[in-house]
């Protein structure tokens, strides 16, 4: 599948670091940071999930015994893989990343995310008219665990052009981003242009020499902290402590049109019969959510 991963070259991003904000009402994240797509931190959005002081290691070591995961050839369980995850250096780091599905693999665990954290007028990912199957490929809450010296295998922009938010639960996680406009500096994969196909950690410069003109922005998301980033900032995380963080996914107005033809590049390869009728019903659901938005504000 050749999806091209167009930018808006005319919106450049002047931010050189990450806001952090406590304490900020919806209309000021959207206006402040939805709207121009910039990412930003909050530092207590989950003071009140009961998942705070919930989900540690040991919880699951007590409770999710079941759980497994295949890394790279072998399949550890989750208590198998916290014990390499705690005792993880940069020098022998434990594999990553050890994730799962949570509504598939542990739904009980969805009440302890609440409230949830909103980015948009609406949560239009749960929309009860958004058919499943278009969320092929993701998935909407996604439980990750990892050790000192672990990073993200790649650099990337989400799947389906989906907008991102990451809590920390446990520990810290330090983000490397890259705005949009630097994306002739990302070298794309042509079999798949949401994947960069440099090494972050160890670029090789002579081939691909564009990427020393790259400035990423690197933030560390702290225990508690969550934080929103709009779907094409190439990013990718290092951990220095083991942790835990819940990954939730978004869609609004913004990206909107950007998933819904991305759906369509994908059902043509996988359910070619689907493609077009899916993609014109996404985008009138699409105005039918923009008209709702608009008369509920």
């Amino acid at each position: 599948m050749n999806v091209q991963l167009k930018v808006n070259q005319s919106t450049k991003s002047l931010i050189t670091e990450v806001d952090k904000r406590s304490n900020i009402s919806r209309a000021e994240l959207i206006k402040e940071y939805i709207e121009p797509a910039i990412p930003v931190v909050l530092t207590n959005a989950t003071k009140d999930w009961k998942a705070r002081n919930k989900f540690n290691p040991q919880f699951f070591k007590d409770n999710y015994g079941h759980i497994t995961k295949e890394i790279k050839g072998k399949t550890y369980t989750l208590p198998e893989y916290i014990d390499l995850m705690l005792q993880s250096t940069p020098e022998k780091p434990a594999p990553y990343p050890f994730n799962f599905n949570i509504e598939q693999r542990a739904p009980e665990l969805l009440d302890d995310l609440k409230p949830e954290v909103i980015y948009a007028k609406s949560d239009r990912i749960k929309n009860p008219l958004l058919p499943k199957f278009m969320l092929r490929g993701t998935e909407v809450y996604e439980l990750f665990f990892g050790g000192n010296g672990g990073h993200f295998p790649f650099l990337h922009v989400d799947a389906l052009f989906l907008h991102t938010q990451i809590t920390q639960l446990h520990g810290s996680k330090e983000f490397i981003l890259f705005p949009p406009e630097q994306t002739a500096f990302m070298y794309p994969r042509e079999d798949n242009p949401k994947i960069s196909q440099v090494n972050v950690f160890n670029p090789d410069h002579d081939k691909f020499p564009l990427f020393r003109q790259a400035k990423p922005i690197r933030v560390t998301v702290e225990e508690g902290e969550t934080i929103l980033f709009p779907t094409k900032w190439w990013h990718t995380t290092q951990i220095h402590e083991p942790c835990i963080s819940l990954g939730r996914v978004h869609l609004n107005a913004s990206n909107w049109n950007d998933f819904a033809n991305d759906n369509y590049q994908s059902l043509k390869t996988y359910r070619p019969g689907m493609a077009v009728p899916a993609l014109v019903y996404t985008k009138v659901l699409g105005q039918l959510i923009n008209l709702q938005e608009k008369i509920s504000v």
